[in-house]
């Protein structure tokens, strides 16, 4: 039986670098990002789609998506960001849970799913084991400031447009402070790693 573990948090908690920590560990990793872009790619039924909806403007003259063009475009109109999920959750629900199919076929014991919105798309129904990685709201205000160039403003609104992490840490079996040095973090995964190895 491969164990599934969804890996979630908030923007700019460092998800990522705890993701990027479990596979230096030797985790099988299902980055859910990485198999959007693979879906998104030039020339894809989904980047036609996109295009159909939202304006070629959205489609660089390379043929890739532009993300910050779109994401200006959806982030500010609930129907919009409606009619994206419509589009693309299904198609990456599909990637998914294929890229675990070809885990599970190789028998590896654990597989990580790494989706920034395990909670909202409902993903945390289908895993045994879910790892929230937290902030402070002042840490991650400031993370994200500095990220993505953002004034306070725009920071604040990004935050609050998703599910409160606070929310998702009550949901959690397994939270990780991100608050600290890197060696705290590394120190809980490497925790969290010795936890899914011994209890097979």
């Amino acid at each position: 039986m491969t164990r599934i573990i969804g890996l979630t948090g908030g923007i700019a908690s460092g998800k990522s670098t705890v993701s990027n920590l479990l596979r230096q560990a030797g985790m099988p990793i299902v980055d859910a990002d990485q198999i959007t872009r693979q879906v998104q790619r030039p020339g894809s039924t989904a980047l036609d789609k996109l295009a159909a909806a939202f304006g070629h403007q959205i489609i660089q003259p390379d043929g890739s998506l532009d993300r910050a063009r779109l994401g200006q475009r959806v982030f500010a109109d609930q129907t919009a960001r409606q009619e994206l999920n419509l589009i693309m959750q299904p198609l990456i629900r599909d990637a998914i849970w294929r890229a675990v199919e070809t885990f599970k076929k190789q028998g590896v014991p654990n597989v990580i799913l790494d989706i920034p919105l395990l909670y909202e798309q409902h993903y945390d129904e289908d895993c045994d084991l879910i790892v929230v990685v937290t902030v402070s709201p002042e840490t991650e205000l400031q993370r994200l400031m500095a990220r993505n160039h953002y004034s306070a403003a725009e920071a604040r609104a990004r935050i609050v447009a998703q599910m409160p992490l606070s929310t998702k840490a009550a949901r959690a079996d397994v939270v990780i402070d991100n608050d600290g040095g890197m060696a705290q973090t590394r120190r809980q995964v490497a925790q969290l790693v010795e936890h899914l190895q011994s209890t097979r």
